[in-house]
Protein backbone atom coordinates (compact mmCIF):
# COMPACT_ATOMS: atom_id res chain seq x y z
CA UNK A 1 0.00 0.00 0.00
CA UNK A 2 1.26 3.27 -1.11
CA UNK A 3 1.28 5.47 1.89
CA UNK A 4 1.37 8.66 0.26
CA UNK A 5 -1.07 11.63 1.54
CA UNK A 6 -3.06 8.43 3.33
CA UNK A 7 -4.56 9.12 7.02
CA UNK A 8 -3.19 6.53 9.21
CA UNK A 9 -4.90 6.17 12.51
CA UNK A 10 -2.24 4.11 15.00
CA UNK A 11 -3.29 3.01 18.83
CA UNK A 12 -0.43 2.53 21.07
CA UNK A 13 0.54 2.05 25.16
CA UNK A 14 -1.47 0.46 27.25
CA UNK A 15 -4.75 1.96 28.96
CA UNK A 16 -4.99 2.55 32.48
CA UNK A 17 -8.28 1.99 34.97
CA UNK A 18 -8.75 3.87 37.58
CA UNK A 19 -9.86 1.62 41.07
CA UNK A 20 -9.43 4.82 43.14
CA UNK A 21 -7.55 8.03 42.47
CA UNK A 22 -3.93 6.53 43.14
CA UNK A 23 -4.70 3.16 41.55
CA UNK A 24 -5.13 1.49 38.38
CA UNK A 25 -5.48 -1.70 36.49
CA UNK A 26 -3.20 -1.90 33.53
CA UNK A 27 -0.17 -3.63 31.54
CA UNK A 28 3.14 -4.08 31.06
CA UNK A 29 3.38 -2.26 27.20
CA UNK A 30 5.54 0.60 26.25
CA UNK A 31 4.06 2.08 23.58
CA UNK A 32 7.65 1.33 21.54
CA UNK A 33 5.95 -0.75 18.46
CA UNK A 34 2.87 1.50 17.72
CA UNK A 35 5.24 4.34 18.13
CA UNK A 36 7.27 2.89 15.66
CA UNK A 37 4.61 2.53 13.25
CA UNK A 38 3.40 5.58 13.67
CA UNK A 39 7.04 7.59 12.74
CA UNK A 40 7.84 4.94 10.08
CA UNK A 41 3.95 6.03 8.10
CA UNK A 42 5.69 9.57 9.03
CA UNK A 43 8.38 8.84 6.99
CA UNK A 44 6.50 7.11 4.25
CA UNK A 45 4.59 10.50 3.80
CA UNK A 46 1.66 9.35 5.32
CA UNK A 47 -1.01 11.83 7.61
CA UNK A 48 -0.13 10.25 10.93
CA UNK A 49 -2.75 10.32 13.92
CA UNK A 50 -1.26 8.68 17.21
CA UNK A 51 -3.88 7.85 19.95
CA UNK A 52 -1.27 6.96 22.59
CA UNK A 53 -2.37 5.73 26.11
CA UNK A 54 0.32 6.65 29.05
CA UNK A 55 3.78 5.83 27.68
CA UNK A 56 7.24 7.24 28.83
CA UNK A 57 8.86 7.16 25.34
CA UNK A 58 9.58 10.17 23.29
CA UNK A 59 6.63 11.29 20.78
CA UNK A 60 7.58 10.69 16.92
CA UNK A 61 7.72 13.79 15.03
CA UNK A 62 5.62 15.19 12.86
CA UNK A 63 2.91 13.11 14.22
CA UNK A 64 -0.78 14.62 15.92
CA UNK A 65 -0.84 12.96 19.10
CA UNK A 66 -3.99 12.55 21.19
CA UNK A 67 -3.13 11.41 24.72
CA UNK A 68 -5.60 9.25 26.64
CA UNK A 69 -6.10 7.25 29.93
CA UNK A 70 -8.84 4.54 29.32
CA UNK A 71 -10.15 2.50 27.10
CA UNK A 72 -13.42 4.38 26.89
CA UNK A 73 -11.30 7.95 26.35
CA UNK A 74 -9.23 5.50 23.81
CA UNK A 75 -12.70 4.25 21.72
CA UNK A 76 -14.54 7.56 21.86
CA UNK A 77 -11.36 9.37 19.98
CA UNK A 78 -10.90 6.32 17.82
CA UNK A 79 -14.66 6.96 16.69
CA UNK A 80 -14.22 10.94 16.26
CA UNK A 81 -11.62 9.99 14.12
CA UNK A 82 -12.66 7.23 11.99
CA UNK A 83 -14.72 8.18 9.12
CA UNK A 84 -11.52 10.14 7.37
CA UNK A 85 -9.14 7.45 8.00
CA UNK A 86 -7.55 4.91 5.43
CA UNK A 87 -5.74 2.85 7.45
CA UNK A 88 -6.10 1.56 11.01
CA UNK A 89 -3.23 0.09 13.09
CA UNK A 90 -4.70 -1.19 16.45
CA UNK A 91 -1.19 -1.69 18.53
CA UNK A 92 -2.45 -0.30 21.60
CA UNK A 93 -2.72 -2.90 24.83
CA UNK A 94 -6.10 -1.82 25.98
CA UNK A 95 -7.53 -3.19 28.99
CA UNK A 96 -10.39 -5.98 28.42
CA UNK A 97 -11.96 -4.74 31.75
CA UNK A 98 -12.23 -1.63 34.43
CA UNK A 99 -13.83 -1.56 38.05
CA UNK A 100 -17.24 -1.10 37.97
CA UNK A 101 -17.31 1.65 40.72
CA UNK A 102 -14.27 3.69 40.85
CA UNK A 103 -13.74 4.88 43.95
CA UNK A 104 -13.15 8.29 45.25
CA UNK A 105 -10.04 9.66 46.95
CA UNK A 106 -7.83 6.34 48.45
CA UNK A 107 -8.83 3.29 49.47
CA UNK A 108 -7.87 2.87 53.42
CA UNK A 109 -7.13 -1.37 54.41
CA UNK A 110 -8.84 -0.69 57.59
CA UNK A 111 -12.17 0.52 56.30
CA UNK A 112 -11.79 -3.44 53.92
CA UNK A 113 -10.09 -5.24 56.52
CA UNK A 114 -8.10 -8.36 55.39
CA UNK A 115 -10.16 -8.88 51.89
CA UNK A 116 -11.01 -6.21 49.09
CA UNK A 117 -13.20 -7.37 46.31
CA UNK A 118 -12.92 -5.39 42.94
CA UNK A 119 -15.99 -5.72 40.61
CA UNK A 120 -15.02 -5.46 36.76
CA UNK A 121 -16.91 -4.54 33.81
CA UNK A 122 -16.17 -4.99 29.99
CA UNK A 123 -14.36 -2.26 28.46
CA UNK A 124 -15.96 -1.34 25.01
CA UNK A 125 -14.19 -3.86 22.05
CA UNK A 126 -12.36 -0.71 20.07
CA UNK A 127 -10.88 -3.17 17.27
CA UNK A 128 -14.39 -5.27 17.11
CA UNK A 129 -16.47 -2.06 16.42
CA UNK A 130 -14.48 -0.65 13.71
CA UNK A 131 -13.99 -4.22 11.77
CA UNK A 132 -17.93 -3.76 11.81
CA UNK A 133 -18.17 -0.43 10.62
CA UNK A 134 -15.57 -0.07 8.39
CA UNK A 135 -15.86 0.35 4.40
CA UNK A 136 -14.37 -1.57 2.11
CA UNK A 137 -11.40 1.30 1.49
CA UNK A 138 -10.33 0.79 4.68
CA UNK A 139 -7.56 -0.94 5.97
CA UNK A 140 -7.97 -2.86 9.36
CA UNK A 141 -4.76 -4.22 11.29
CA UNK A 142 -5.17 -5.64 14.28
CA UNK A 143 -2.64 -7.07 17.05
CA UNK A 144 -2.12 -10.13 18.66
CA UNK A 145 -0.95 -11.36 21.78
CA UNK A 146 -0.99 -14.80 22.75
CA UNK A 147 0.39 -17.39 25.38
CA UNK A 148 -1.53 -20.49 24.10
CA UNK A 149 -1.95 -22.08 20.15
CA UNK A 150 -1.13 -18.77 19.42
CA UNK A 151 -2.26 -19.20 15.87
CA UNK A 152 -5.04 -20.41 16.13
CA UNK A 153 -6.14 -17.71 18.43
CA UNK A 154 -5.02 -15.15 16.16
CA UNK A 155 -7.15 -16.33 13.03
CA UNK A 156 -10.06 -16.80 15.36
CA UNK A 157 -9.94 -12.58 16.37
CA UNK A 158 -8.78 -12.09 12.45
CA UNK A 159 -12.21 -13.20 11.59
CA UNK A 160 -14.33 -12.14 14.65
CA UNK A 161 -13.05 -8.38 14.77
CA UNK A 162 -12.79 -8.36 10.58
CA UNK A 163 -9.88 -7.33 10.43
CA UNK A 164 -7.83 -7.36 7.34
CA UNK A 165 -4.53 -8.74 8.82
CA UNK A 166 -3.40 -9.41 12.54
CA UNK A 167 0.10 -8.90 13.30
CA UNK A 168 0.71 -12.20 16.20
CA UNK A 169 3.43 -12.20 18.65
CA UNK A 170 3.69 -14.26 21.70
CA UNK A 171 3.76 -13.41 25.77
CA UNK A 172 6.74 -14.47 27.66
CA UNK A 173 9.15 -15.45 24.11
CA UNK A 174 12.45 -13.59 23.89
CA UNK A 175 12.22 -11.00 21.90
CA UNK A 176 8.62 -10.65 21.33
CA UNK A 177 5.67 -9.00 23.10
CA UNK A 178 5.59 -6.14 26.08
CA UNK A 179 8.93 -4.11 26.68
CA UNK A 180 11.85 -4.62 24.99
CA UNK A 181 13.16 -3.05 21.73
CA UNK A 182 13.29 -5.99 19.53
CA UNK A 183 9.75 -8.33 18.56
CA UNK A 184 9.50 -11.51 16.53
CA UNK A 185 6.27 -11.57 14.94
CA UNK A 186 4.01 -13.39 12.44
CA UNK A 187 1.67 -11.22 10.07
CA UNK A 188 -1.58 -13.49 8.79
CA UNK A 189 -3.80 -12.15 6.34
CA UNK A 190 -7.53 -12.14 5.32
CA UNK A 191 -6.84 -14.40 2.34
CA UNK A 192 -5.26 -16.92 4.55
CA UNK A 193 -1.31 -16.06 3.77
CA UNK A 194 0.77 -16.12 7.04
CA UNK A 195 4.66 -14.45 7.02
CA UNK A 196 6.89 -15.11 9.41
CA UNK A 197 8.95 -12.11 9.92
CA UNK A 198 12.62 -12.67 11.72
CA UNK A 199 13.26 -10.74 14.69
CA UNK A 200 14.45 -7.20 14.73
CA UNK A 201 14.62 -4.28 16.15
CA UNK A 202 10.92 -2.64 16.42
CA UNK A 203 12.25 0.67 14.66
CA UNK A 204 12.82 -1.72 11.90
CA UNK A 205 10.23 -3.70 12.01
CA UNK A 206 7.69 -1.29 11.81
CA UNK A 207 9.19 -0.44 8.15
CA UNK A 208 8.95 -4.16 7.13
CA UNK A 209 5.50 -4.32 8.55
CA UNK A 210 4.24 -1.43 6.04
CA UNK A 211 5.99 -2.86 3.42
CA UNK A 212 3.54 -6.12 3.54
CA UNK A 213 0.20 -3.93 3.52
Amino acid sequence: MDLRNKNVLITAGPTIEKIDDVRFISNFSTGKMGYALAQAAEQEAANVFLISGPVSIPKPNNVKVFEVESAQEMFDQVHSLKEDMDLFIMSAAVSDYRPKNKHSGKIKKEYFGDNLTIELEKNPDILKSIGENKRDNQFLVGFALESQDPINNAKRKLINKNCDLIILNTANTKDSGFGGDYNTVKLLFKNGNIIDLPTMKKSDLAFEIIEHF
